[in-house]
Order: C-alpha cells, then sequence, then structure tokens
C-alpha cells in the first residue's frame, strides 16, 4: 500500500468511493512489547467488511481474532498499516459510539437488574430516562427477555445472560456489533439455538457483524463471508464467500453445499499451520 493511502486510512479520510466497506485494514500489523521480547499478533491483514455483512473469524488459539476485533475498537493500536472504521479512525468511531462489544463472558453486574444492566451504557451516553425504558423495552424484545427486565444475573441461565449482553450492545443502535466467541462456553443444544437467534437478530436489525468463533460449524452457518487465519502471527489464509440462502435452518448444516464450506475452511486452518 502507498504511504500516503496508508496515512489517509489512519487520519480517519473517507473510504475510496464504492468499496462500500466499513471496516477496512491493510497491511495491518501488530507486535506487543513484552518482558520476554516482541510478540508479534497480526502480520500484514488486509481485509474489506461491507455494510450489513457478518464476518466470522477463524483459527488456532492465539493467532489474532480477538486482537483483530479489538483494533478496530480502538481497544488496541496497530504498530503498522492501517486502518479505518466508517472512514474514521478506530479511537474516533469508537467515540462516536458507531459498535457495540459483546465479550466471551456476558460481564453483568449482578447488584444490576437485567433492565439496569441493558442501560448502563445509555446512562453513561447521556440517553433521558424515557429514552432509556424505551431503548431497553425494544432490545429486550428482540433477544426474546421480555419478561425478565426486573430479574437479577443469577437468575439467568448462561445462554439468557449473553442474550442481555447482546441486548445491551443493541441498546444505542450501533451500526457494527463485534462479538467476541460469545458462545463459546455454552452447550451444543443451547449454541445452536442462540445461532439461530443471531441469525433472526442479524436479520432483524441489517448489523454489520464481526464474530470471532473457534467453531467451524458455527462460522459457516452464520456467516456471509469466513475469514480463516494462521497461527501466530495472524495472517489472513482464506477469504471465503458463502452462497448459502439467507433464510438458514439448523439442518443446512447437512446440505452438500454447506459441507463444502466446511471443507474449505477446514483445508485453510490446516494450510495456516504451513506459517509454523
Amino acid at each position: 500500500m502507498m504511504p500516503q493511502a496508508a496515512a489517509a486510512l489512519t487520519e480517519g479520510a473517507a473510504l475510496p468511493a464504492g468499496t462500500g466497506a466499513v471496516i477496512a485494514a491493510r497491511g495491518l500489523d501488530l507486535t506487543f512489547r513484552t518482558a520476554d521480547g516482541p510478540v508479534q499478533a497480526l502480520s500484514d491483514v488486509s481485509l474489506e467488511i461491507g455494510r450489513g455483512e457478518f464476518v466470522s473469524f477463524i483459527g488456532p488459539s492465539g493467532c489474532g481474532k480477538t486482537t483483530f476485533l479489538r483494533v478496530v475498537a480502538g481497544l488496541e493500536h496497530p504498530t503498522g498499516g492501517a486502518i479505518a472504521v466508517n472512514g474514521m479512525t478506530p479511537d474516533a468511531a469508537r467515540q462516536a459510539r458507531a459498535y457495540g462489544y459483546v465479550f466471551q463472558a456476558a460481564g453483568l453486574y449482578p447488584w444490576r437488574t437485567i433492565a439496569g444492566n441493558v442501560k448502563l451504557p445509555l446512562e453513561i451516553m447521556g440517553f433521558s430516562k424515557a429514552e432509556q425504558e424505551s431503548r431497553v423495552r425494544k432490545v429486550l424484545s428482540l433477544v426474546e427477555l421480555d419478561g425478565f427486565a426486573g430479574k437479577y444475573p443469577w437468575q439467568l441461565s448462561g445462554g439468557m445472560q449473553q442474550r442481555a449482553s447482546i441486548a445491551r450492545a443493541l441498546s444505542f443502535d450501533a451500526g457494527i456489533l463485534l462479538m467476541d466467541e460469545p458462545f463459546g462456553a455454552l452447550d451444543e443444544i443451547v449454541r445452536d439455538r442462540l445461532n439461530e437467534e443471531l441469525m433472526r437478530l442479524w436479520a432483524a436489525t441489517g448489523k454489520t457483524v464481526g464474530f470471532v468463533t473457534h467453531s467451524i460449524p458455527e462460522a459457516v452457518y452464520l456467516s456471509t463471508k469466513i475469514v480463516v487465519m494462521s497461527p501466530r502471527p495472524g495472517r489472513i489464509i482464506d477469504v471465503i464467500e458463502s452462497d448459502l440462502p439467507a433464510e438458514r435452518p439448523l439442518d443446512i448444516r447437512d446440505t452438500p453445499e454447506f459441507l463444502a464450506l466446511a471443507h474449505r475452511v477446514r483445508v485453510g486452518l490446516r494450510a495456516g499451520h504451513a506459517y509454523d
């Protein structure tokens, strides 16, 4: 990438006309400085994510999937290359409330009700009480927790707590939803149910989603695009465009089309180890 273009992205200039990208990375590198020496987490990562896409990141543990998501969110800063979010730097996008973030653990405050947890970012952002109540009702309905606003986190199952966490991320209606392996600790039955609900939510809201997972079936089922990453330092091995239909019942996982996509992901994961 030309130095001038990299500078334009890092300074928050508009993306090139016609790309349609809400997230654009060019030659991204990130090296952590540790007491034991430098650790390179990302190497030469270039990627565009278009508006309304559902993009999953899959790769072995420690390959930089979460690190890339944190760079998008402005929680980590690259040591090379460039990245823009909505045509801005990640820090500017964060200040503009461009994204909601769902972590691996639900992270709900035990002394707050579910409604209280969901409205927390709205309180911080200064929404009126009436607007807070309206938004909380709307997002709890979206995640099918209508009757649980007055409950406390310990009164809900793990899957319900994660739904509350998603509701919190949706409460201020950001256009981008970043999800860091939100269902990894759940059993397969609950995970399947939440995958279905997430597909429904995505269809209903039109958000742009970045989703980290270790599960090949989950990545293939949910995504319009699957990004396969190598072991550390994280490189992009393959970007797989899904041709599965928008309507995806769970039994689509038994179809030849689904299995072919899953096979390509596995091939990419195996190829990634050539960098070891």
